[in-house]
């Protein structure tokens, strides 16, 4: 009769095996003298590499989707309101898509770590589970005691006795040691497959959002140019500012006493902000997507606002900056090509390239406040245009900007020149990053306060 313990162990060491193909026990090893099992011939191989059934079925929806922006354009034809929700709209859902994926991305790299830990694991044992695995098969073929000890020999069954005993509770560990890392290990393999599942779907549907925002910020562009179009003269102007000056603060107050479009953008933003502070908010006029003017005064915008871009903060207001200086403003690591959205409703003051920061928004949302954001690879808005919170105006670029072989980090107080120290987790990986500083009557101050509270985990975090 075999004893139970053993049964116990030869029924783990069967699941054992066929859950872990690599810690199988060789044919030699299991069965003496038994033959080869036959190996099953592998599917014929698509070696066009192209899955035609989803080919057909991306081209077929890509059209629908194309006929459909045609259509949404066409009946927006005049009514600026209607193509702006429509700008809103994709580009939350772009955001929101955009930041399931670094989710997605980042769960990824953790389980990827950690079956990568588990193989080294199994790996570094497996001569001693092949060992093990070999000799409980091997007892099951020929059940002890009988195989360690001859019925007339009392000393040897004795001694049988005593090594049984021994290696029972050996096996018994390391086969309780193998279940729990291969089960641990189909885990980690069956939710990384579905993690990557999802990796493909967010991708396309992040593509297809891609597409229709590109479309609907040229439309946008185009009836900008066409209804206030800024002469070559003032943008070569602002340029020419921008060159001759060092300090962001002299570059603001400058292009808005020099510069057509930027002044105009400027006595409009003091105009209507005065008169909304002294009251409460109008929290309905956010809903109007045709409005001309922000929809309340900014001080009262306080835990409304979105960030501008889905990302990972790396730097926030007030850290070291590595050089002594503390940081004056939030830096966020990106996805490459991701869309950037105006934090809130103001004019633009100016957008091009500037001194370290590289491309350069402000943005005068009213009552003295500004927005800068820099790190972008281009700017998808006109000087003097005006912007809703939410809208988009910038696309960030594939890798992180350096200035001097050093990673820019986000420009400091006075943009002088890009800032050096320890690199964030963004630099680490070339992410792009985009830098946003809010100022109130040429200083910094802190950003933190004006996010919505979906968003402030993610800057705090």
């Amino acid at each position: 009769m075999m004893p139970r313990s053993v049964l116990i162990f030869l029924t783990l060491a069967a699941a054992l095996v066929a859950a872990a193909p690599w810690l199988r026990v060789p044919a030699a090893i299991a069965q003496p003298g038994a033959p080869a099992p036959a190996v099953p011939l592998p599917p014929p191989v698509n070696r066009s590499g192209i899955d035609t059934d989803a080919l057909r079925a991306d081209v077929k929806g890509s059209e629908e989707a194309q006929r459909q922006l045609r259509e949404d354009l066409e009946a927006a034809k005049g009514d600026r309101g209607r193509l702006n929700q429509m700008l809103l709209d994709t580009a939350a859902r772009t955001r929101a898509v955009e930041q399931q994926l670094i989710d997605v991305e980042g769960r990824i790299v953790q389980l990827d770590r950690s079956a990568a830990d588990l193989n080294t694991s199994l790996g570094k044992r497996r001569g001693v589970l092949a060992q093990v695995l070999a000799a409980l098969l091997r007892m099951g073929r020929e059940p002890p005691p009988a195989i360690l000890m001859r019925p007339d020999d009392a000393l040897d069954a004795v001694r049988s006795a005593i090594l049984l005993g021994a290696l029972l509770p050996e096996l018994r560990v390391e086969a309780e040691t193998l279940a729990s890392d291969l089960s641990e290990l189909s885990r980690v393999r069956t939710e990384l497959a579905a993690a990557r599942d999802r990796l493909t779907t967010l991708r396309a549907d992040l593509d297809e959002d891609s597409r229709r925002l590109a479309a609907l910020v040229g439309e946008r562009q185009k009836r900008q140019a066409e209804e206030h179009p800024v002469a070559s003269s003032d943008k070569a102007q602002a340029e020419s500012v921008a060159k001759a000056t060092g300090d962001v603060h002299d570059l603001v107050t400058r292009l808005e006493n020099e510069v057509a479009p930027s002044a105009r953008a400027a006595d409009a933003a003091q105009a209507v902000t005065r008169p909304q502070e002294a009251g409460r908010p109008d929290l309905a006029a956010l809903k109007d997507p045709a409005r001309l003017t922000p929809a309340i005064a900014f001080p009262q915008a306080k835990g409304l606002l979105p960030l501008p871009v889905a990302g990972v903060t790396v730097r926030t207001f007030g850290a070291a900056d590595g050089v002594g200086g503390s940081e004056k403003g939030m830096t966020i690591a990106t996805r490459a090509g991701a869309p950037v959205s105006a934090p809130a409703d103001g004019w633009v003051v100016y957008a091009g390239p500037f001194r370290s920061y590289g491309q350069l928004l402000i943005i005068n949302a009213g009552g003295g406040y500004h927005i800068l954001m820099a790190g972008m690879e281009r700017i998808t808005v006109d000087l003097g245009q005006f912007v809703l919170a939410g809208e988009p105006v910038g696309v960030m670029g594939g890798l992180s900007r350096t200035v001097g072989g050093t990673v820019q980090r986000g420009p400091g107080g006075s943009g002088a020149s890009a800032q050096n120290g320890s690199p964030s987790p963004g630099t680490a990986t070339g992410q792009p990053q985009l830098y946003v500083e809010f100022r109130k009557d040429g200083s910094s101050i802190d950003p933190t306060p004006w996010w919505a509270a979906t968003d402030i985990q993610k800057v705090r975090g």
